[in-house]
């Protein structure tokens, strides 16, 4: 016997990823309810391949008896429903940015940090991070093990994806006007996204940095180490799914290349393709629907004592999102955080 669990968001980009993996995983699952807002009641989503799934209603839905939330649907959203889920007994996995920095609720990647799912029990939830830091992370737990970790400089080149269907559509969209001449009009971006490049992802705060950038910093020193720092630049790209990193490290002790390659090589959940010929590294188009972070480009920098520069790539809807949370409830499950199934 298995699990129930209840997917919020199921019809978005990461509610239908998720379902796609907890099938493809064989996640212990006896019942699972597809949940989203009014104007998605009774529409269909594919439990991979075992199950077609009707949508019901988030708002009339009574959590008592579910085990797991995994709960994608936006911030404003999870603010209600994650902690309406956790005071009727579920476990839930929020994917979304509202209880990131809560001190009480545990921010985990699983690879990095899976001692912090022991927190779940003060508020009921536990945090999904931010896709970029996720990815980014997986690769630098490791090098930080083997040699602390002082600063971080992160450009990032982010998929549409990134921002949900209507995004991607947008892309598309722009990509087939300027085909035929037509007139491009922003909608979801700011500015053209087909054949250009945004620097802007959330909103901008006070100090002119945008929030994806300090979800950036502050998730990273929640998640691995407080005294690292961290400074990000966040930029969307005209690709469809796929995040890409160029990183630049900063070590209190000498870390060469050779090295570097060797302890990723044997990461958890890293794969190094790293050939210093065309062609050898890794692109976004390539790890579309893959699930570990692939990493490329690992070479010294002169420039600083100690310094490092790595090209970190992975599947912003799978490792980023929905394959995190899902490896999050399997640890769970493993580490008896839940009570068996019945």
């Amino acid at each position: 016997m298995g699990y129930r669990l209840a997917i919020v968001g199921a019809t978005g980009n990461v509610g239908r990823e998720l379902l796609n993996i907890l099938a493809e995983r064989n996640f212990p699952a006896d019942d699972v309810v597809a949940l989203a807002s009014s104007r998605s009641v009774g529409k269909e989503v594919s439990f991979g391949e075992k199950a077609i799934l009707k949508v019901q209603d988030l708002e009339k839905f009574d959590f008592k008896g579910i085990d797991i939330t995994l709960s994608s649907p936006g911030a404003k959203v999870s603010a209600v429903h994650s902690p309406r889920a956790a005071k009727a007994g579920a476990v839930v996995i929020d994917n979304t940015s509202q209880f990131r920095m809560d001190p009480d609720v545990p921010l985990v990647v699983p690879e990095v940090n899976a001692h912090a799912i022991a927190g779940w029990t003060r508020k009921g939830i536990i945090a999904n991070p931010n896709c970029s830091t996720i990815q980014m992370v997986v690769a630098l737990k490791p090098l930080h093990d083997a040699a602390t970790i002082k600063r971080v400089v992160v450009a990032t080149y982010q998929s549409t994806s990134g921002a949900g269907k209507e995004a991607m559509d947008e892309l598309f969209g722009q990509t087939r006007a300027i085909y035929v001449n037509d007139t491009v009009e922003p909608q979801k971006f700011t500015k053209q996204i087909a054949f250009n490049v945004i620097p802007h992802i959330d909103v901008f705060m006070d100090d002119g940095s945008t929030k994806e950038e300090w979800k950036m910093v502050a998730e990273t020193k929640k998640i691995l180490d407080p005294r690292i720092k961290v400074t990000a630049t966040c930029v969307r790209v005209p690709v469809f799914v796929g995040h890409a990193e160029a990183v630049n490290l900063e070590f209190d002790r000498p870390l060469d290349e050779t090295e570097a390659r060797a302890i990723l090589s044997k990461a958890n959940g890293v794969v190094v393709v790293d050939r210093r010929e065309p062609g050898g590294y890794i692109t976004p188009v390539e790890v579309a629907g893959d699930d570990p972070v692939y990493v490329s480009r690992i070479r010294s920098d002169p420039t600083i004592e100690n310094g490092l520069n790595l090209w970190i790539v992975g599947d912003n809807l799978r490792k980023g999102a929905a394959l995190n949370a899902v490896q999050i409830a399997e640890a769970m499950v493993k580490g008896q955080h839940l009570k068996a199934a019945a």
